[in-house]
């Protein structure tokens, strides 16, 4: 069947074709003129507009002359921004889901292929014939694993990171809307990404106006941990997401995206919410909770006191569609008075 075949080998069969058909028809004799060229189909024509676009990616240069049409995600924030985008068609495949996908989008991720629950293997995503690998974390492209992107790149295969992996100091919302806009230009719908762009900016902005007067809530974020806690350091998007909100993150002067830290530190700087971030693998968001509530050492924090605990999925703290909607969320748990429901 047509529909088994890869696409590139399609192509090739569809050009060797042409390629008879022309020399079939030269030695019949020349024809008096020159048929014309067939129009080439509308969609064809709209999809390419713009073509080619060079993209600068971790160090990675890429050139496309058209937009993907054939693209793994893997890690779960990029799948749910190539869905925002509209993007659906352009997917064979998805890998490591590490929440619940966003409700607006699950019925379209349902519809996509899962290769893997984790990481999928470099054999196991060739075998969906893509011409897009889009990796979320830095482990999507893990050399020790054998997805290297230069692995890739050998199988004639383009690759995207996500830009939280390329070096920089900190990140912020800008790179959210960096993130966006690329993706958009690579697929060539940056309408779409201008409008993605423009809604966010439009909840961050009502949010910025509701808390610009409150006196910043000191905020403990908890990821896992027991001889020590780690958490959210000031490099990272979760700083930026509490500040925004209207808190504190009580380690911002911490110089990482994320850090282990003493619980005796935590005492001493006295947060008044802890903010658990919920991802598959590092326990449940109850069994957090009845650590914390468990350690005698905190029995005087004011968070632990009157147990204010507000939970995030860790993928609303990455570079994609969440960390709007989450600002938002944690605004109204923060200043339940400023924000309304």
């Amino acid at each position: 069947m047509l529909g088994m075949f890869p696409v590139r080998r399609r192509v090739a069969a569809t050009l060797a074709a042409l390629g008879a058909a022309v020399l079939m028809s030269a030695c019949g004799g020349a024809p008096a003129k020159a048929p014309e060229a067939p129009e080439a189909p509308k969609a064809a024509a709209t999809a390419s507009a713009g073509f080619p676009v060079t993209v600068d990616n971790c160090g990675v240069s890429t050139t496309y002359t058209a937009p993907p049409k054939r693209v793994v995600t893997i890690h779960q924030h990029p799948a749910e921004l190539m869905l925002a985008l509209g993007l659906e068609k352009s997917m064979v495949g998805t890998a490591f889901p590490d929440s619940e996908v966003l409700e607006q989008y699950r019925a379209a991720y349902e519809r996509i292929p899962e290769l893997a629950k984790k990481e999928p293997s470099f054999e196991a995503v060739l075998e969906t014939d893509p011409d897009l690998v889009y990796g979320g974390y830095g482990s999507a492209f893990a050399e020790k694993e054998g997805r290297s992107r230069q692995a890739f790149a050998g199988a004639g295969v383009n690759t995207y990171l996500n830009l939280e992996y390329c070096k920089r100091d900190k990140l912020s919302v800008e790179q959210v809307y960096e993130e966006i806009r690329t993706i958009g230009k690579i697929f060539g719908v940056g309408d779409r990404a201008e409008a993605l762009v423009g809604d966010m900016r439009k909840k961050l902005d009502t949010v910025a106006t509701a808390v610009k007067d409150v006196e910043p809530v000191p905020v403990f974020v908890y990821d896992s941990g027991d001889k020590s806690a780690f958490t959210a350091g000031g490099a990272g998007m979760g700083e930026q997401m509490i500040r925004m909100a209207g808190g504190k993150n009580i380690f911002s002067d911490v110089p990482e995206v994320f850090a282990d830290v003493s619980w005796e530190q935590v005492v001493e700087r006295k947060p008044e919410v802890i903010v658990l971030y919920d991802y598959a693998g590092a326990g449940t968001v109850e069994e957090k909770k009845k650590f914390l509530l468990s350690q005698k050492v905190l029995a005087d924090v004011p968070a632990i006191k009157n147990q204010r605990f507000m939970v995030l999925p860790l993928t609303a703290t990455l570079v994609g569609v969440r960390p709007p909607a989450a600002v938002e969320e944690l605004a109204r748990f923060l200043h339940p008075t400023k924000i309304s429901s």
